[in-house]
Order: C-alpha cells, then structure tokens, then sequence
C-alpha cells in the first residue's frame, strides 16, 4: 500500500507495486524538460532610466534562475553609435547586478551589441560533507557504564 495524497482528508492510498511505483517516479524526474539550450532576451538601450534597467534586471535574474541562457542586447540610436563604450559598460552592469558569468562576449552587429550570460554555479570541494543540522538528533542523556 502506498499513500498518493497524504494531504488529502482522508489520506488516499492505493495498493501497487512499491518498485514499480518508486521507477516511475524516477522517470518522470528524469524526463523533465530543462532550459539550458534555451535563451531569453533583454533588451536594453543606452539611455534606459534607472528604474527600468532595475526591473529589467530582476526580470533576467527569473530567467536564470529558471535555467534558461540570458542574451542581454543593447541597441544604440543615430549618435549614440559612436559611444560604444557605453554600450559595453551597460553589459557589464547587468553581468554584475546578476552575478553571472559571460559565455559569450559582448559582439557588434549593427547597432546593437550583445553578449551572452549564464547563471555561475557555486563550487562545490569534493572532499567536503555538508551536513544538515536539522537532521541530528540529539543525543540521550544515557549513561554507559563497563564492568571493569
């Protein structure tokens, strides 16, 4: 017997293979779609206000915290072609707002540049054990006596 809904009232039961039961949940976990081909997109200008840059900038941190690639392009009108610098200076903000890191460098196209940022994983030593605290249990007040 294994409980489908235990939040249910009353809880939902239903009588399976457990083995089996424990592989399809494993299936599903595995067959889940991720995002890590895929990109999102800001688009920003040279000119964007302080509040807009700020809302654009949670706006990619959902995104990549969804898993999703983020192509941040910044466009640049008549004059403002001349002062690329600004350009790259406005990625480089959203990288460090984001605290990402750059796949792809910032590149020309016309008058747009764009780079490619990606969410930094943190790392982790393989020597290490991290050790939940929740978990422990606190020992009895037992005392162990030997005959001596």
């Amino acid at each position: 017997m294994v409980e489908i809904g235990p939040n249910a009232n009353p809880p939902i039961c239903k009588i399976l293979d457990y083995g089996k039961y424990k592989y399809e949940l494993e299936k599903k976990q595995k067959n889940k779609p991720s995002h890590a081909g895929e990109i999102k997109e800001l688009r920003l200008s040279v000119t964007t206000d302080d509040h807009d840059f700020d809302t654009k900038v949670e706006q990619g941190r959902k995104f990549l915290d969804k898993g999703y690639k983020l192509r941040v392009t910044v466009k640049m009108k008549g004059r403002q072609n001349i002062y690329h610098e600004k350009a790259i200076e406005q990625i480089e903000k959203v990288r460090e707002r984001l605290e990402g890191e750059i796949e792809q460098r910032a590149t020309r196209m016309g008058n747009r540049f764009s780079a490619l940022i990606i969410k930094v994983h943190p790392v982790r030593d393989k020597g290490q054990v991290k050790i939940d605290d929740d978990k422990i249990k606190p020992a009895t007040n037992q005392t162990i006596t030997t005959n001596k």
